[in-house]
């Protein structure tokens, strides 16, 4: 659990009973996966201290080996990158996008089995519960609208709005919202990041986020110089670079980019790449601002099927395509 996260570990303790489904929704990159971690820890803890699990019991052992028998973690297939998290060790992997019909119905099995534990709880923990498809969906709303006795779903959501409504409405809302600028200053500054101002300005306020793009050895920065190139743009090339931060950020990479763009084109503060003044007012010079308003529309289209089972790589490219033809404007 994080600094910031504090006042919904107390909302969710000082419960007198809690409800069979919980939801916890905020923005990506806040801690979010990680405190329901924490919380399915002290939940399952056989003596927990001052609300906390105390890492000593058989289930504190058993779960922190990934190895709890009333624990079910359900998440895309494959996928080993997670942006709610520290840890980002692991290398990416191709992965699927989705979290699949048969994993629902693996957990329906898993959850007709006895407890392990005599009058204990089961966990499920569902992320990013967003990337539920519709089969996937209307499986899991059978559970909760007959919820096994004893078990409780966590449903954690940067993008709630893609949920089942149905789904939706039978869970309890827990509101994870991202720490103000010093709370996540001075967390980030703890675990030594440097330019964690600049960071976490770009994340959008994520502390997790701004932790993750310290560590990705000036990816975004790269993008970034492509994208200054405009019409010259190699979408290929630029596709490449993109994968390496998921199709996702690559979509809100570019969202920044082109918000920057059109303040520039006004004459306003340049917000998210102040660094790149002068690359945004030579642009300026040639964008066809007609084109540029419709691409900006286009990212919300694009944003929306981030995470669709395609090729991400020819998609990028398309989106790419697009975006030289934003510099139609010819300059006197």
């Amino acid at each position: 659990m994080y600094p910031w996260q504090v006042s919904q570990w107390q909302q969710i303790m000082q419960r007198t009973s809690l409800p069979h489904a919980l939801l916890l929704r905020g923005h990506a990159g806040n801690g979010k996966v990680d405190f329901a971690h924490a919380l399915s820890r002290s939940l399952l803890c056989a003596q927990p201290v001052n609300t906390h699990a105390c890492n000593i019991c058989a289930g504190c052992t058993w779960f922190n080996e990934g190895a709890h028998p009333d624990f079910k973690m359900i998440s895309p297939e494959d996928n080993d990158n997670d942006d709610e998290s520290i840890d980002l060790s692991k290398k990416k992997t191709s992965k699927k996008s989705q979290i699949s019909v048969s994993q629902i119905r693996q957990l329906s099995d898993y959850l007709h089995l006895s407890n392990h534990q005599t009058n204990g709880r089961r966990i499920v923990l569902i992320a990013p519960a967003e990337l539920l498809n519709i089969a996937s969906s209307n499986a899991l709303l059978k559970m909760l609208e007959e919820p096994p006795a004893n078990t409780i779903f966590l449903l954690v959501s940067s993008q709630p709005q893609r949920l089942l409504p149905t789904i939706m409405s039978r869970c309890q809302m827990i509101e994870m919202p991202i720490p103000n600028s010093s709370v996540a200053l001075d967390w980030l500054t703890k675990q030594g990041l440097k330019d964690a101002k600049k960071l976490l300005e770009y994340a959008g306020g994520a502390p997790l986020l701004a932790v993750q793009m310290s560590q990705e050895n000036g990816a975004v920065e790269k993008i970034i110089n492509h994208l200054a190139l405009g019409a010259k743009l190699e979408p290929l090339l630029t596709a490449t670079a993109m994968l390496q931060i998921g199709m996702e950020r690559s979509i809100e990479t570019l969202q920044k980019w082109i918000f920057d763009l059109t303040i520039c084109i006004h004459a306003q503060k340049i917000h998210y790449h102040v660094a790149h003044t002068k690359p945004l007012q030579l642009l300026c010079k040639s964008v066809n601002l007609k084109s540029l308003l419709s691409f900006q529309q286009k990212l919300l289209e694009y944003k929306k099927t981030a995470n669709h089972p395609l090729s991400n790589e020819m998609q990028l490219e398309n989106i790419l395509l697009n975006y030289t033809k934003i510099f139609s404007k010819k300059i006197e």
